[in-house]
């Protein structure tokens, strides 16, 4: 393969990855006002688009590997391709969460929303901003962006953690709310989780630019 023609299969990949993180933010952002309007419709949806998602990771993936097998990539473009891998990987999961939280508005469908959501949107809002960041600083081989990006984590994590407590209180005061407010304890952990898998995502360009494999998002005491 000509070194041009080489290159424009690494960008294609690249491409691809912006491609798939456009979708997972869509699904993202439908799911959460799915579950504010109780949307059913929407809801099946998303659930239905999960395997256009899935059936993008394995193309991308297959390619990565062709590239691999018929290139031997050295180096920079070798973690790239690599870190592609690990990308899409993390792309598909976080698609699998909004899928989640989509069928939990399929199985309370029947049932009103216990209380306004405003923190499970703002979490999730968070969520696509740290999505946002991570792939630009992929495409830009940028690591001190994808570590800013990780700082948000934290963000995230304090709304859930205020998520949790105020439901469990709802659960306490009346045990007929137990359900409702599990399935919405059930959401804000998928939006969590999201979260979660930017992070690593962000890991992996770390590694893609600077060749170094870090944990950025240590618990700290």
């Amino acid at each position: 393969m000509l070194r041009a023609a080489y290159s424009h299969e690494i960008q294609e990949l690249r491409d691809d990855v912006v491609a798939m993180s456009s979708m997972v933010d869509k699904a993202i952002a439908r799911a959460i006002e799915s579950l504010r309007r109780q949307d059913v419709q929407t809801a099946r949806e998303i659930v239905a688009a999960d395997r256009a998602i899935n059936h993008h990771r394995w193309k991308v993936e297959e390619q990565a590997l062709l590239l691999i097998a018929t290139q031997a990539p050295m180096a920079g473009d070798l973690r790239i391709i690599s870190s592609t891998i690990h990308i899409i990987t993390e792309l598909e999961r976080m698609a699998d969460h909004a899928a989640g939280t989509a069928r939990i508005v399929i199985q309370t469908a029947d049932e009103p929303l216990l209380k306004p959501l405003v923190d499970i949107p703002r979490m999730a809002d968070i969520a696509r901003e740290m999505l946002s960041g991570s792939i630009t600083a992929f495409i830009e081989s940028d690591d001190a962006k994808a570590r800013a990006v990780v700082e948000r984590d934290d963000e995230v994590d304090s709304l859930y953690d205020q998520v949790y407590r105020e439901l469990l209180t709802y659960m306490m005061a009346d045990p007929a709310t137990i359900n409702r407010a599990t399935h919405l304890l059930w959401a804000a952990h998928n939006v969590e989780r999201i979260a979660d898998r930017v992070t690593n995502i962000c890991e992996w360009v770390v590694f893609a630019v600077t060749g170094d494999l870090e944990e950025l998002a240590v618990a700290t005491t």
